[in-house]
């Protein structure tokens, strides 16, 4: 696509942000990001403070979620307030933000799903799980899914940074839509292809852990009762994943409206503000706080950091 197009449709986007005053929705961006950074720190903490935390593989995964996630945050809230501002962001920079946003997006769905695939690992296999998921295993294993979620959206600047050449131009607004939705004209059964193939093998692995863990402990008793743990684990955790999983779904119908003539431009930028400004950042607000109410060895530890830190504290007073 020319550079004068860009700058067009660059130009359009931010007349419907002003005449809309979508700007607005910066204030939700900052609310959840600050509730997520200010918890996600706390819980990284407990985690690997603590040896026994540490050595289980769900708290290692857990902990891969909430970097990812702060990582997202933090990136997500530079571009929101550098296009706020209307700073001149230099291309070149523009792309790399986008793909290491996108890397940390993936990054967190993939082991999202890998937590579903290790209870289930954990729940199949008691006898043999610790032999099979060892720590030093796991920290290959996360290595992997940071390179796997990494590789495509990289290969997309590449691809671009060689078509467009030795480029110093400077845009108005750094979205992930605009970037992607230029590139997807050349390369648009690709990244439809990426993004399909990606949920879909999530969400067959997801649904198949479950299905295989209600089977495997339905004969236990633990399923009767309406408000038994085990029912009230998978509701939250299954809240939780389709929180995660719907931005993706929305973004990909942005996309899709991106190559539709009949769409109307104000359409493109509410969609795309209200899924950056609230559906991707909501699940990741929640997220450390349902870790931390749900897995009570979290819970214990950050209650027994704070009492040590009282102890000493009276100490130093006294």
């Amino acid at each position: 696509m020319p550079s004068m197009l860009l700058s067009n449709l660059t130009q359009d986007w931010v007349e419907s942000v002003r005449r809309w005053h979508l700007d607005f929705f910066f204030i939700p961006t900052v609310v959840f990001t600050l509730a997520t950074l200010l918890a996600n720190p706390v819980l990284l903490a407990c985690i690997f403070l603590s040896r026994a935390l540490r050595q289980e593989t769900r708290y290692l995964l857990v902990a891969n979620t909430l970097t990812a996630d702060m990582l997202f945050l933090v990136l997500n809230l530079a571009t929101m307030t550098c296009n706020a501002v209307r700073a001149q962001v230099p291309w070149v920079m523009c792309e790399l933000v986008i793909a290491i946003t996108i890397t940390a997006y993936c990054c967190a769905i993939l082991t999202i799903t890998l937590m579903v695939v290790d209870t289930y690992a954990a729940v199949r296999w008691p006898l043999h799980y610790h032999d099979i998921l060892p720590p030093a295993r796991v920290y290959r294993i996360l290595a992997g899914l940071w390179v796997l979620a990494a590789i495509y959206p990289f290969t997309l600047v590449i691809i671009m940074v060689m078509d467009r050449g030795n480029s110093h131009e400077n845009v108005a607004v750094c979205i992930i839509l605009l970037s992607l939705g230029f590139v997807q004209v050349n390369n648009m059964m690709g990244i439809y292809i990426y993004f399909f193939v990606a949920a879909l093998i999530c969400a067959v692995l997801i649904f198949f852990c479950y299905i295989r863990l209600y089977m495997v402990t339905k004969t236990q008793g633990i399923w009767q009762s309406r408000f038994s743990r085990a029912r009230i684990t998978l509701l939250a955790h299954g809240v939780l994943l389709l929180l995660y999983f719907a931005p993706g779904f929305v973004f990909t119908l942005e996309l899709f409206l991106f190559q539709r003539n009949d769409i109307s431009q104000d359409v493109r930028v509410w969609i795309s503000t209200v899924n950056m400004g609230v559906f991707t950042l909501l699940p990741r607000a929640i997220a450390p706080y349902l870790y931390g109410l749900r897995y009570r060895e979290i819970s214990d530890t950050l209650v027994q950091f704070l009492h040590q830190h009282r102890g000493l504290s009276q100490v130093t007073v006294s």
